[in-house]
């Protein structure tokens, strides 16, 4: 039954993956321009130029031959070049991908690590002060736009203050290798005297820009985990062990944290994907040197084959998260698995 439920969803994967790819390939001929030179990346080319590029797509072919030789290129990592750098744009995507997973993962692991305890404390004081102080500042980051709270920050604590950075990943001072693209990683693995000072001011300049993108998901966690904790609460069976004289730490420890926390992996999961796409903007406004400002620099400077690339690269990340967020939950929640298959 678990086999069969993870093969159901390889299938909605490679679905999901198959609509992209078809998606992708329709933005050549839907983009301003020649559907040759948005596909290749080549803008002006000369006649033997333009006929070598005619074969090696396929353009004297129907659409669905040029779909295919389009996904071959896209498995050998031929992603075509960018107008605006004259590089593979497969390349750039491999270097900068890694500075937003960075900082969309060290987001997610401060959204977990202060929203679901802040959650089960808010569940504990159901109604009272706490509760209510928990939850109204939850609706208010939650209703908060990043790009404001983004721009306060850097006025208090990087104009008013100079206690933060306000843009790039590390100062000029430091030449760090990048030997694997996340910034902490490769200072770790570089070898200089400087690794301390190196790792504090990387630390520096990666608070404002987590923080920032922290606050939505941190907000959700807090509020998802209030409510599936005080439905877990409300079941007999907490009923009954609270009966038998049990505290309310020992109710939510022993009995109703593991059962309210299966709805939460679920979340963290599809939080990740959101941070994705939330990470574009918190990488505009601080100059932070990943696929998400690199893809709307490829908007302003017309970059279409860029644009391609970048919003295939977001997407099947999103794509991937998200499938495996629900097969995640699915194989730690037998019930969630026998809902899958149609049983009570």
């Amino acid at each position: 039954m678990i086999l069969d439920y993870i093969l159901r969803r390889l299938g909605l994967l490679f679905f999901m993956v198959l609509l992209l790819s078809i998606f992708t390939f329709s933005l050549s001929y839907l983009f301003p321009g020649d559907p040759l030179s948005n596909l290749s990346g080549i803008p002006d080319t000369n006649f033997t130029q333009n006929a070598q590029l005619e074969e090696k797509y396929l353009f004297n072919s129907n659409y669905f031959m040029q779909y295919i030789a389009f996904v071959g290129r896209i498995l050998q990592g031929d992603w075509g070049m960018s107008f605006a750098s004259g590089s593979s744009v497969f390349a750039h995507v491999v270097d900068l991908i890694p500075a937003t997973l960075e900082l969309s993962i060290y987001a997610l692991v401060i959204s977990v690590v202060v929203g679901v305890p802040v959650g089960i404390l808010a569940s504990a004081y159901h109604k009272q002060w706490p509760d209510k102080f928990i939850s109204s500042t939850a609706m208010i980051g939650y209703s908060m736009p990043i790009f404001w709270l983004a721009l306060l920050l850097i006025m208090v604590f990087s104009l008013k203050l100079g206690w933060f950075p306000m843009s790039g990943r590390v100062s000029l001072l430091y030449e760090i290798p990048a030997s694997t693209g996340f910034i902490l990683l490769d200072i770790l693995l570089a070898d200089f005297p400087y690794n301390g000072m190196a790792m504090l001011d990387a630390l520096h300049h990666l608070t404002l820009p987590t923080i920032v993108l922290a606050m939505y998901p941190t907000t959700v966690l807090v509020r998802f985990t209030r409510e599936s904790m005080l439905k877990v609460m409300d079941q007999n069976f907490i009923k009954t062990a609270r009966a038998k004289g049990l505290t309310r730490g020992q109710l939510i420890i022993h009995h109703a944290l593991r059962n309210a926390l299966l709805p939460v992996i679920k979340q963290i999961g599809l939080q990740f994907s959101t941070l994705i796409t939330l990470a574009m903007i918190t990488e505009v406004i601080f100059s932070w040197p990943g696929i998400g400002r690199w893809l709307i620099d490829s908007i302003y400077q017309r970059d279409y084959p860029a644009i391609q690339g970048g919003l295939m690269a977001v997407s099947l990340f999103i794509i991937i998260a998200t499938i495996m967020a629900e097969l995640t939950y699915t194989l730690l929640d037998p019930l969630s698995r026998n809902q899958a298959h149609g049983k009570v």
